[in-house]
């Protein structure tokens, strides 16, 4: 017994040695792998840390470096770039912190676990001895079940480990653990680039960033722009001085050329930039200006001489006043086409219309108006006028009627306005305002400036004043005075003009486009007369007419010598001539003296049923702009025979127009035009000459559309609706010359047409500057002493 315990002794105490050493061995294993765990953790920190601080620093620059604009449409980005910016400061500290070099050091020394082994022989003894099988056999520490023991060790090991460590710590680690299945580093911020609040910073800042870098690339401007700049803005000083347009064009062509390189192509976007190639070298330079401003980021919506007021909307409808100087019952084109643009501008219901007209006391209506009528007060006339415009137009016209104080002036046979006319359009209505003849209506204005009180005016040139005047006594030296008062009084008070045909003279912003049309009684009585041609009847039964104002200048003087050259070839011609006049006596004693074969009638309206059956129209005038009457001749499929001329450049695309540009011609169109049917209109012809079509000519021309469109864009911005244009477009704030000039204009024409001695030796009626005492009975209005009197608006 004895020796059985002797031998177990030693076998126990050799069995506990190599249970130490064992564990010692796997222990050693265990320290070094975490160390290698812990030695990787730390390299991995490290790389995030650094990702980390190049990720912080970009977005924190980019943040800083670009400034929101107010019109910018991304407005929760913008809040959340706000709030990146109030956290900038805290981000750049926190930034600093955990960047020094002793942070993760101390970090990794206060969270990292510490090992403690603290290996206790005797437990580790007992827990061995212990472990005996149920046959009362020690474990074979080369089987399996040491294996078991050493995991369960390890096991315990390890979630001492994890009560040790701080919680946050650990869900980091487990993280890590996480991030080590994937092999691309783009992938560990894959989540953080997916956020929300990340990608609408990254684009806001991608669209500003780039808009500044851009803009940085705008160079300055240099000597040969500046000096083409100022010679562009001076065209307005050298209309004035008789210098040629087209010179100063070339000047700044050249001055251009030499910087063409520079224009604003390479500092705008590609879609901009296809649009800049359309423009001309004018325009380019526009751009050019306008660019540099952007870049400079200087901005203001005031210009000089200029008083831009936001009106008012009533239903989200612009407000058109047609100011014109004549009326009903003068059938003269002053009076007739306004009436009917006023009829066709109410109809498409998109603005409100008022058309202001001359009133005229009674002494002046006997004088003006045919037939001896007359009219005692302003609701009688307009009742008249629409009763006249709503037989013709077939519909109810919704526009109103307002009256302005005339006179009429023998000498020159047309109506002078009275007063300040603009005084009879409330401020609060004045939204876009068409001057039908601008250079008559303002030749002795005394008044507010019309582009002041106006967003838009429109001139409407109807008459070739230069030619009238020129058959007068002194023509030529009146002519050259008024051809420059024209040109002075459009340019301070229109922002676009249209003359009707190129036979007016050149005038500033002007364009050539007929925007008359015809009554649409006219062209009814064309497809009556193409129907009983096709019927197998006579359509026409009567031969050769002329009507128009006799007074000379209307073409009467070019009808009498044409047919006194050729009366002799002519024999057996007759021709009926319809019109009165101031002229009607002398006219008549002329024709007889020169013994030609003329029958001289009274006026009358050209829609009259006598006078449908003739066939042919002459009009030989060369004075007129657009005669109303031919494009009335041949609306309703008459010949017409007319001279080759400007004015009748827009009738030269229909088949029934006949021009001659000799004498000979003349006689020859005629003896053709009478042997020949005309032929009947096509749909399209008719509606060229309709009212329709006119209307949308004149809204295109005018620019009615653009600013129509303009302030329906305005109005869908302030309400959300619609985001702004990101076009580059013409700086309106820059000091423009071009203003300077037609503000110093407008202040000296009211200065001196202020005066009354300079209005009398310039040909005005006495007493027209301000409107007298029978003016203010017949129209209800306060004495001119009180200030914006306002009537019947």
């Amino acid at each position: 017994m004895i020796n059985l315990g002797m031998d177990t002794r030693p076998s126990t105490s050799v069995t506990a040695e190599k249970a130490i050493s064992f564990i010692s061995k796997g222990w050693r294993e265990v320290r070094d792998s975490a160390g290698a765990d812990l030695q990787l953790m730390r390299a991995r920190a490290n790389s995030f840390k650094d990702l980390a601080d190049r990720e912080v620093e970009n977005f924190l620059h980019s943040a800083s470096v670009f400034s929101v604009p107010s019109h910018s449409p991304m407005n929760s980005a913008i809040a959340e770039l706000e709030f990146v910016k109030r956290i900038q400061p805290k981000l750049s500290e926190f930034r600093r912190a955990y960047s020094s070099p002793d942070f993760s050091r101390k970090m990794l020394e206060k969270w990292s676990p510490k090992p403690r082994i603290r290996i206790d022989l005797s437990a580790i003894r007992n827990a061995i001895v212990s472990e005996v099988d149920h046959d009362g056999g020690l474990f074979d520490f080369e089987s399996s079940r040491p294996r078991r023991l050493v995991r369960r060790i390890r096991w315990k090991e390890r979630e001492r480990e994890k009560e040790e460590v701080w919680e946050p710590i650990r869900q980091l680690k487990e993280k890590f653990k996480e991030l080590e299945q994937k092999s691309q580093s783009n992938d560990i911020f894959w989540n953080f680039k997916s956020k929300e609040l990340v990608e609408k910073v990254k684009l806001s800042l991608k669209s500003f960033c780039k808009e500044r870098e851009e803009s940085k690339e705008v160079p300055p401007l240099d000597l040969t722009e500046l000096l083409a700049y100022l010679v562009k803005q001076s065209v307005p000083l050298f209309d004035q001085l008789g210098i040629r347009r087209d010179i100063c064009d070339k000047v700044v062509e050249s001055l251009c050329s030499k910087r063409k390189d520079h224009l604003p192509s390479h500092s705008v976007s590609g879609e901009d930039a296809s649009l800049i190639e359309h423009h001309n070298i004018s325009d380019d330079l526009d751009f050019r200006i306008a660019s540099v401003l952007q870049s400079t980021g200087y901005h203001s919506n005031d210009g000089y001489w200029t008083n831009f007021a936001n009106r008012d909307l009533e239903d989200n409808k612009r407000h058109v006043a047609i100011v014109t100087t004549a009326s009903l019952p003068w059938m003269t084109g002053t009076a007739v086409n306004p009436l009917f643009r006023a009829a066709y501008l109410a109809k498409c219901a998109k603005q409100k219309v008022t058309l202001v007209v001359p009133w005229l006391c009674m002494a002046d209506q006997e004088l003006v108006y045919p037939n001896s009528l007359t009219f005692s007060s302003p609701e009688e006339q307009e009742a008249y006028i629409r009763s006249w415009l709503e037989e013709r137009v077939g519909f109810k016209t919704d526009f109103k009627i307002s009256f302005y104080p005339g006179k009429f002036s023998k000498e020159r046979r047309s109506i002078i306005p009275v007063g300040d006319t603009s005084e009879f359009i409330p401020s609060k209505k004045g939204d876009i305002a068409i001057l039908e003849e601008p250079e008559h209506l303002n030749w002795y204005y005394h008044g507010k400036r019309w582009t002041d009180k106006f967003n838009h005016v429109v001139g409407v040139v109807h008459t070739n004043y230069l030619e009238y005047i020129k058959r007068e006594k002194n023509g030529a030296i009146q002519a050259f005075l008024v051809k420059h008062i024209n040109n002075m009084v459009t340019r301070a008070y229109c922002h676009k003009v249209l003359r009707l045909s190129a036979a007016t003279q050149d005038l500033p912003r002007s364009v050539v486009c007929n925007v008359h049309g015809v009554n649409p009684k006219f062209l009814k009585v064309g497809e009556e007369k193409a129907a009983e041609r096709e019927s197998g009847q006579q359509a026409f039964s009567k031969g050769a007419y002329f009507l128009g104002k006799m007074v000379w200048a209307k073409g009467y003087k070019e009808l009498i010598d044409l047919l006194a050259k050729h009366n002799n070839e002519l024999q057996g011609f007759k021709l009926d001539v319809y019109g009165n006049g101031e002229d009607s006596h002398e006219v008549q004693s002329t024709a007889q003296k020169l013994q030609l074969n003329l029958n001289f009638m009274k006026g009358r309206d050209h829609a009259d049923d006598s006078l449908h059956g003739y066939k042919v129209f002459i009009n030989p005038s060369v004075s007129d702009v657009l005669c109303t009457a031919t494009a009335e001749a041949l609306a309703m499929g008459k010949f017409v025979i007319c001279a080759d001329h400007p004015s009748n450049d827009f009738f030269r695309a229909f088949p029934n127009c006949m021009t001659y540009k000799t004498s000979e011609e003349f006689v020859a169109k005629i003896k053709e035009a009478l042997a020949n049917e005309p032929q009947p209109l096509t749909a399209v012809q008719r509606y060229n000459l309709s009212w329709e079509a006119a209307t949308q000519r004149f809204i295109e021309y005018s620019e009615l559309d653009k600013v129509l469109s303009k302030s329906y864009e305005e109005d869908s911005i302030e309400s959300g609706e619609a985001k702004p244009l990101s076009k580059i477009k013409k700086s309106v704030s820059m000091p423009s010359l071009s203003e300077i000039v037609d503000g110093g204009l407008a202040f000296a024409h009211y200065c001196l047409t202020g005066n009354e001695l300079l209005r009398l030796s310039t040909g005005a009626i006495p007493g027209t500057r301000d409107y007298d005492k029978q003016h203010c009975v017949d129209l209800h209005l306060l004495p001119p002493q009180v200030q914006n009197p306002i009537y019947g608006w």
